[in-house]
């Protein structure tokens, strides 16, 4: 599952009624399978056991609520992906329902540019999509 550092959020960005990363990302500590609905998620965006979730949930943001360089139509719940840094990798997952988005001009340009830094250190950069995974080449 997901891990990540907490850092500080970006000023002005919220999760709004988003729950990508309830649905997308498999989350070990619910036995919860990738591109299903925790069964905690709430319709409409939420989580019913927000108060008590666990530290795997707790401490994860996605980038585009922590990392300001990263441009506004990267909000997931506008572009139906979500990227997130795991050690060298960088991960970007991307609702089966929206296509191929990550192929636009507006975002492959975005993802080269990220992609170019971590190779250059030894990263990567991978796109999962329902059952497709593969590494972002440029």
């Amino acid at each position: 599952m997901m891990q990540s550092v907490p850092k500080a959020l970006v000023p002005g960005r919220s999760c709004g009624s988003c729950s990508l990363c309830c649905v997308l990302p498999e989350i070990e500590v619910f036995d919860k399978p990738a591109n299903e609905p925790c069964r905690h998620c709430a319709s409409g965006g939420g989580c019913t056991a927000y108060a008590d979730r666990p530290a795997t949930c707790r401490d994860f943001y996605c980038l585009w609520r922590t990392d300001e360089s990263l441009p506004d139509a990267w909000d997931p719940s506008q572009s139906g992906m979500m990227l997130y840094a795991q050690g060298a990798q960088l991960t970007l997952l991307v609702s089966p329902d929206v296509g191929e988005p990550w192929r636009e001009d507006r975002y492959r340009a975005e993802l080269s540019r990220r992609a170019e830094m971590l190779t250059s250190r030894g990263g990567y950069l991978v796109i999962y999509r329902g059952d497709e995974v593969s590494v972002f080449k440029g």
